[in-house]
C-alpha cells in the first residue's frame, strides 16, 4: 500500500492490541475471494468497502504505516459484521474477531455518534429498554427522533406453558436484550415444540444482552461485563439455546466452554420423530439471515424442519446479501440499510408469501420496517402446526 508522506507515521505503538490486530491482519494474502460475498462491496463496487481493502487498512493503521483518516474510519463504520467472508476465505482469516479489536481502537480514537451510544446503552439495559418498548409510540411525542428507532409494535406478552410432565431433562434459553419483549410468544412456541419431547426449558434470571453490539461498537468494557453477567446466569447449565442467530456466537464465547450453546432449531432438528406437525396450506417465504448461513450454519436444520410440515409451499428468497440490519447499523446507516433490504422485499412481494420467516431478531425488526407482510420466527410457524 502507497501512503502519502503527510498521512505517515514515525513509529507504531507497540501495545498488545495493535500486535494482535497484525497478526490477524497478517493471515489475510489478498486473494480477493472474499469480494463477492461481502454485501458492502456488492452495493458500493470499491476496494475500500470489501473485506480486503478494510483488513489492508486495520493493518497499516496498526503498523503505523498510516495514520487512521476519517474516510478510511467510515469504510470500516460501514461493515456490516456479517461474516459472510471467513466460509469462503483460504487461508481461515478471523475477520469477526479482527473486526472487533480494529473497532475497539477505532473507538479509542473517537467515540462513536451520540445515537450509537444511546441505543448500545439501552440494549446493555433490556428492562429499561423493555420499558421503552412498551412506552414507544408515546414516547416519539416528547422524546428525539434519532433516540426512538422506528421498531414495530412490540406483540403482547405470552407466558411460558407450564413444564411438562416427568420432563426428561432440561435446558436454558438465551433470551436477549430487544428479544426480550418482541419474542416472548417466541419463547412459549419453543417451550411447546420441546414439551413435546418432554424437556423442559428454563430462563435464568439475571442474564441479559449478549453484547455484540457493544463489541461491535468497540465498547469491550461493556462487551465484558455483559459476558461476565450471563456466565454468571448460566452458571451450572449444561445446555443452552439460543433463538437468534446473531446472539449465540457471543453468548457461545461467554460461556467459554462452561456449556454447549446450540440454535434452537438444530436442537429441535435432532428431536427427529419426536415432533410431527398438522398440514400447512399457501406459501411462506424463508429469509436466511448472514448469521445463520456463515456463523451458526443452521440452515441445513431449518430446511428439514419446514420440509416436515406437510403441503408447505416454502420459497426461499435469493441471497441478495446482507438484509442491512447487522446489529445497529440500522440505525446507524439508514440509507444504506434500506438499499440493502431493498432487494430482499421486491424478491418477497414477488413471491406471493403470505408470511416471511427468519431466525434473527434484528433481521426480522427491520424487514417488518419495510413489508405489511407478517414477518415471524420460525419457531412461531412450527409450533402453530405442531400435530
Amino acid at each position: 500500500m502507497l501512503v502519502p508522506p503527510e498521512l505517515a507515521l514515525r513509529a507504531a505503538p507497540q501495545t498488545p492490541a495493535n500486535a494482535g490486530l497484525v497478526a490477524l491482519a497478517d493471515r489475510c494474502v489478498q486473494c480477493g475471494l472474499c469480494l463477492p460475498h461481502c454485501p458492502t462491496y456488492g452495493l458500493d463496487q470499491t476496494e475500500s468497502e470489501s473485506p480486503r481493502g478494510r483488513i489492508a487498512y486495520i493493518k497499516a493503521v496498526a503498523q503505523g504505516r498510516l495514520a487512521p483518516t476519517p474516510s478510511g474510519d467510515t469504510h470500516l463504520d460501514h461493515c456490516l459484521g456479517c461474516r459472510r467472508c471467513e466460509p469462503v476465505c483460504p487461508a481461515g482469516v478471523s475477520y469477526g474477531e479482527l473486526l472487533v479489536g480494529a473497532r475497539a481502537a477505532q473507538a479509542a480514537r473517537h467515540p462513536p455518534p451520540l445515537k450509537l451510544r444511546a441505543a448500545g446503552w439501552l440494549l446493555a439495559r433490556p428492562p429499561l429498554l423493555g420499558r421503552l418498548v412498551d412506552l414507544q409510540r408515546a414516547a416519539a411525542a416528547w422524546l428525539p427522533a434519532a433516540l426512538v428507532p422506528d421498531l414495530p409494535q412490540a406483540p403482547a406478552a405470552v407466558a411460558m406453558p407450564a413444564p411438562p410432565a416427568a420432563a426428561v431433562r432440561e435446558v436454558a434459553l438465551f433470551v436477549g436484550c430487544i428479544a426480550d419483549r418482541y419474542e416472548s410468544g417466541t419463547r412459549a412456541a419453543l417451550a411447546r415444540l420441546l414439551g413435546a419431547a418432554r424437556i423442559a426449558v428454563a430462563l435464568p434470571v439475571g442474564q441479559g444482552c449478549c453484547g455484540a453490539a457493544a463489541a461491535h461498537a468497540g465498547d469491550t468494557a461493556t462487551a465484558a461485563r455483559l459476558a461476565s453477567a450471563n456466565r454468571q446466569a448460566f452458571a451450572g447449565r449444561a445446555s443452552v439455546l439460543c433463538l437468534a442467530s446473531g446472539c449465540q456466537d457471543s453468548v457461545s464465547r461467554s460461556l467459554a466452554g462452561e456449556a454447549s450453546v446450540e440454535d434452537a432449531l438444530t436442537a429441535l432438528d435432532r428431536l427427529g420423530e419426536k415432533l410431527s406437525f398438522r398440514p400447512a396450506h399457501g406459501r411462506v417465504a424463508l429469509h436466511l439471515p448472514c448469521t445463520q448461513r456463515s456463523v451458526v450454519r443452521s440452515e441445513a436444520a431449518l430446511r428439514r424442519l419446514l420440509a416436515r410440515v406437510p403441503g408447505l409451499d416454502v420459497v426461499e428468497l435469493p441471497d441478495t446479501g446482507c438484509c442491512g440490519a447487522a446489529g445497529l447499523h440500522q440505525l446507524a446507516e439508514p440509507a444504506r440499510a434500506d438499499a440493502l433490504r431493498s432487494p430482499l422485499l421486491q424478491a418477497l412481494a414477488a413471491s406471493g408469501a403470505r408470511e416471511l420467516l427468519s431466525a434473527n431478531i434484528g433481521c426480522r425488526l427491520h424487514l417488518a420496517n419495510g413489508t405489511m407482510v407478517p414477518v415471524r420466527h420460525p419457531v412461531d410457524f412450527l409450533a402453530e402446526h405442531l400435530a
